[in-house]
Formats: C-alpha cells, structure tokens, sequence
C-alpha cells in the first residue's frame, strides 16, 4: 500500500531479527511502504514528518513555490 506505518508501543519482534529487519526496513524497497515502532510520542511525530519530507523530496515537491489564484478563464487556457 505504500503506507509508513508508526505504532506507538514496542513490537514482540526482537526474538525474529530477520523478520524485524523485513518489516522495518526491506519492506519499503518492495512495497513503498513500511513499519517502525516508536514510544515517545515527540520522536513518534519526528519520524513520521521526516518520512514525509523523504517522500515530498523524492517527488521534487519539497520547496516553497507561489500560489497562483486562477479564475475559470486562466483554467480553460491552460487546457487549450
């Protein structure tokens, strides 16, 4: 699905380093998406905003641009 997924608790996980390292890092590179476990809620947010960056980056949509209002007229132009 793509989606990064951040749980708020510890995952029963550390018995299964393989299984751990799939789902926290390889599954990204294959699905687009991944999971990561982070208790405190200010690092927790941390994560989440960087791999939002991350992904705004990668699409080249990281930097400030001006906002132009446009009535339906400058819309039809463009399409013309």
């Amino acid at each position: 699905s793509g989606i990064y997924t951040v749980f708020g608790y510890h995952m029963p996980l550390d018995g299964a380093p393989e299984f751990r390292d799939y789902l926290y890092k390889e599954l990204e590179n294959i699905y687009g998406g991944m999971w990561d476990c982070e208790p405190d809620p200010i690092k927790h947010a941390h994560k989440m905003i960087a791999h939002i960056d991350k992904k705004r980056k990668a699409l080249g949509i990281d930097k400030a641009r001006e906002r132009v209002l446009m009535d339906m007229a400058d819309r039809q132009a463009l399409e013309a």
